[in-house]
């Protein structure tokens, strides 16, 4: 029996891929354990979104095979799409699976081939993987792959190809599993899930307006960009039942200058608008997003208005990281890139602005009581049991009933520590 470790780095979609990938591994023979000097097989499911990332995946199998240098390294996810063949130019790395083929990844092992790779722009099928991990609390669906969009920093599209959406029906069918297998709650993930059902001129609101008519699951979902969600989406997800107000924006930056090299086709006031209605129409909406600090060509003034628009705007969280140059992108020829450090105080500076951001939310919602699920892992240090919020609020239980585990229950939020909420259970 081989033995095998899995690491997978970057987004929810590689994340999920990764679970499933384990599992066709078990279910094939192989054996998990936890120390690469156990493995036989040592596999990294990579993400390419910066160059950082890159090297740290690099520099993780070059590690594996220090660590133990009989074990068989398999890189696979973007950087695998991107780099291909050029990987086995690294002593460390033994075989290169594609973004494509990675699903496949038993049959690749048992014919041992040294490197797969499609060419992911020519695909067009959503390849239907479903994942039913009952140790987690929370199901994982993924409803789309690809991103037909051209951003001028980004590498995603040429590693994860076209838009490509998965079936209504394939979809609605595994939220009923999810149900049967008793979830209480599905994330939506993809790499756009907005352009969800553009293939067949459908929209994300019509898949979810199915879903709300078929199932009863509650649901989050994952990124979207802010000239994707229309009145008429935030008006039936106002009224829902199942929709948990958790939103995270696709933001990027908050200058028209700098949006508009980009290629981001919306503007700084009309998301800011968009903001405050998210905030007027839910009640405690945590709303998270994503800014990239130091883009090419980024002046001073361009930073000062991104920094004065995120400390007005009305979101939760932001999610931050420097620029990082991509190779093959627009913006990797553009002139006006920036020193590395200044890129890195620009970033710290936006993560100040989000602490910021965070302590004032959790503070407001200090003696509310929210519909939260009851964690199946109890917090490691304390023992304490988890809960969270249906606007993504993490809430610490003084409670050890078992029985609670997996349930909903409604939390009242009692007091906030070191950034953390604590809470007690509300009984009717």
């Amino acid at each position: 029996m081989e033995k095998f470790l899995i690491k997978s780095m970057g987004c929810k979609s590689n994340q999920f891929e990764g679970a499933i990938i384990e599992e066709k591994l078990i279910n094939a023979g192989y054996k998990k354990v936890s120390e690469v000097s156990d493995a036989d097989i040592y596999i990294l499911n990579s993400c390419s979104v910066t160059h950082k990332s890159d090297d740290e995946a690099l520099y993780l199998l070059r590690h594996a095979k220090h660590e133990n240098k009989n074990v068989k390294t398999l890189i696979t996810g973007c950087v695998a799409q991107i780099e291909r063949e050029k990987l086995l130019e690294n002593e460390f790395i033994d075989y290169v699976l594609g973004n494509d083929d990675k699903l496949n990844i038993v049959e690749f092992l048992q014919n041992n081939i040294t490197c797969e790779v499609a060419d992911i722009m020519n695909l067009s099928d959503f390849h239907e993987a479903v994942l039913i991990d009952t140790t987690k609390t929370r199901a994982s669906l993924k409803i789309q792959d690809g991103c037909d969009n051209r951003c001028a920093y980004c590498i995603i599209p040429f590693a994860r190809g076209k838009s490509r959406s998965a079936n209504k029906n394939f979809i609605i069918d595994q939220i009923k599993s999810f149900e049967a297998h008793e979830f209480k709650e599905v994330i939506f993930t993809g790499i756009h899930i907005g352009q969800w059902g553009k293939e067949w001129d459908e929209t994300l609101l019509d898949l979810l307006v199915d879903i709300e008519a078929n199932t009863n699951i509650r649901y989050r979902l994952g990124s979207l960009y802010p000239n994707e969600i229309t009145d008429e989406l935030l008006e039936f997800l106002a009224k829902s039942n199942q929709f948990c107000p958790h939103f995270h924006l696709s933001l990027q930056s908050a200058c028209n200058r700098t949006l508009e090299r980009m290629n981001r086709h919306y503007k700084v006031e009309d998301y800011l608008v968009q903001i405050d209605k998210i905030n007027k129409m839910f009640d405690l909406p945590f709303i998270g997003s994503d800014v990239i600090a130091g883009f090419v060509d980024e002046t001073e003034e361009d930073f000062e208005t991104t920094l004065e628009n995120l400390k007005k705007s009305g979101l939760t969280a932001i999610h931050t990281f420097p620029y990082s140059i991509r190779k093959g992108t627009q913006a990797e020829k553009m002139e006006g890139h920036l020193p590395d450090k200044v890129k890195e105080e620009r970033a710290n500076a936006i993560k100040a602005i989000s602490r910021q951001k965070t302590a004032e939310f959790l503070q407001k919602n200090i003696g509310t009581t929210h519909s939260c699920i009851i964690e199946k892992r109890p917090d490691k240090k304390t023992g304490m049991l988890k809960a969270m919020s249906e606007n993504y609020i993490t809430v610490y239980l003084n409670a050890d009933d078992k029985k609670l585990i997996n349930t909903l229950q409604n939390v009242k939020i009692t007091d906030i520590k070191d950034g953390k909420a604590y809470g007690e259970i509300v009984t009717a």
